[in-house]
């Protein structure tokens, strides 16, 4: 009982010699509701959603399953992870004293002329300092936090991977849109051309409705050449993101028509953004920089060591264990700094600043994940009435051409009309399929931006 007692008491002086002082997380530096409307809504939270359950297409979970397990950057961020795991061990091990076993042997001259020979084994406990203020406790703690930092990190980073490949492969679907619509327009061009040439050649026509058939004809080749240029380059990055080489011939299979993604509700900032890996990220390294200061004060008060040892020692080596002297020794030791130059003061200095950077780390960490969050729910907004707009766009455009034609065709009007419309036309169709890519885009950004991405695989 006794014994239980005085445990106690060593552990509350313990607690109360500790230098770490106590962290508060600092306030959510930004307004208390996102703007615009719609923010609010019903639903499963971002953060609470699964990248499998979120993107539907089978195709495109194929190809962010690969990537999780292919990625360079987040095999580095998982490798960092076990790096400051191994960190928060080695500091964890030093609260505990090392033990080793030692032996030792030698024969020297004696003083009558003939060999003395001397043999030592035993058990010896090597400084271990005794952690009365709490220094090894604050290293250890800043470890921890280190750690979650990373693990964190890896949350961070696998969100971002999950978003990057799903928009690369959005962009990959539009790219194969626009061929398709490209080629289709570059093939009625083409007869167009072949048309406007025989009637110019027969002299019905004049040489400049030759030469504006001709100038939308190679108009055409050009942006089909930009578009497959565009696809190249989409799909050599979206094998870096996967980290393993597409084929030249892959083809998404997937129209910007035909996709959709569930709507999320945003919710408030302070418990949408507290839920992200990215501010979580920053929150713990506030905490490992809270904790270094902890170290640092408990450098200007004493360090106690303790080294100990107990064996036997014999003149023969048979007699060691058997008939050798049995002893043990104790050996405290204390040391109090009289004089560093302000070392010291210095160190204490640096960490507190250090810990102020945290701070302002973690404020713009939040800050910046507001304004994400702020710009993906405008854009869901505003981009569902401008694809709306553009599609009416492309309607009324199909409407011109169609009339445009007809009075070409019936002698009142002239053919410049109807090379103006098919030029309408097109940018209308581009422009809507562009559009529509933009909001799916943007569908991907605010489930990150929401915290998503990091759940599931």
């Amino acid at each position: 009982m006794n014994r239980a007692l005085i445990a106690v008491a060593c552990a509350g002086l313990l607690a109360a010699c500790s230098q770490l002082p106590a962290y508060e997380r600092p306030a959510v530096p930004v307004p208390g509701a996102f703007p615009y409307p719609g923010a609010a809504g019903g639903g499963a939270a971002a953060a609470d959603l699964d990248w499998q359950a979120f993107f539907t297409d089978a195709r495109l979970r194929g190809l962010i399953g690969t990537a999780l397990a292919n990625n360079r950057d987040l095999r580095i961020a998982i490798l960092n992870i076990e790096q400051a795991r191994a960190q928060y061990d080695i500091r964890r091990a030093d609260r505990y004293p090392t033990v080793g076993a030692q032996a030792t042997g030698s024969r020297a001259p004696s003083a009558g002329g003939g060999t003395a020979s001397s043999y030592t084994a035993g058990i010896a406990l090597t400084s271990w300092e005794i952690d009365l203020f709490g220094r090894i406790a604050s290293l250890s703690e800043a470890a921890l936090a280190q750690f979650l930092a990373t693990e964190e990190g890896r949350r961070a980073a696998q969100a971002s991977l999950v978003s990057q490949v799903a928009g690369t492969w959005l962009s990959l679907c539009a790219d194969e849109e626009l061929l398709t619509l490209t080629r289709d327009t570059l093939a009625t061009r083409a007869e167009s051309l072949r048309l406007t040439r025989l009637r110019f050649e027969a002299g019905a026509s004049s040489e400049i409705d030759f030469r504006q058939a001709q100038s939308l004809y190679e108009s055409a080749r050009a942006t089909l050449s930009q578009l497959q240029r565009q696809r190249a380059l989409d799909i050599d990055a979206l094998g870096l993101l996967l980290g393993q080489a597409l084929p030249p011939d892959y083809e998404a299979q997937a129209t910007t028509a035909g996709l959709a993604f569930a709507d999320l509700p945003a919710g408030t900032p302070s418990d949408v953004l507290l839920r992200r890996p990215d501010v979580r990220q920053a929150e713990q390294q506030l905490v490992a920089a809270n904790a270094n200061i902890g170290a640092a004060r408990a450098a200007f008060f004493p360090r106690i060591s303790l080294t100990a040892g107990i064996g036997t020692a014999s003149r023969e080596l048979s007699g060691l264990f058997t008939g050798g002297a049995w002893g043990f020794t104790v050996a405290p030791a204390i040391v109090q700094t009289l004089f560093d130059a302000g070392r010291n003061r210095a160190g204490l200095a640096s960490a507190q600043a250090a810990r102020d950077i945290a701070v302002a780390q973690y404020e713009r960490a939040i800050q910046s994940a507001f304004r994400e969050v702020s710009d993906a729910l405008a854009g869901r907004d505003f981009l569902g009435e401008q694809q709306q707009a553009q599609a009416t766009v492309v309607e009324a455009e199909t409407v011109r051409l169609r009339l445009a034609r007809l009075r070409y065709e019936g002698g009142v009007a002239s053919y410049l009309d109807d090379l103006d419309a098919q030029r309408s036309l097109f940018a209308a169709q581009q422009a809507l399929v562009q559009t529509r890519l933009l909001r799916l885009q943007n569908q991907v950004q605010l489930y990150r931006a929401l915290g998503g991405g990091w759940t599931g695989g």
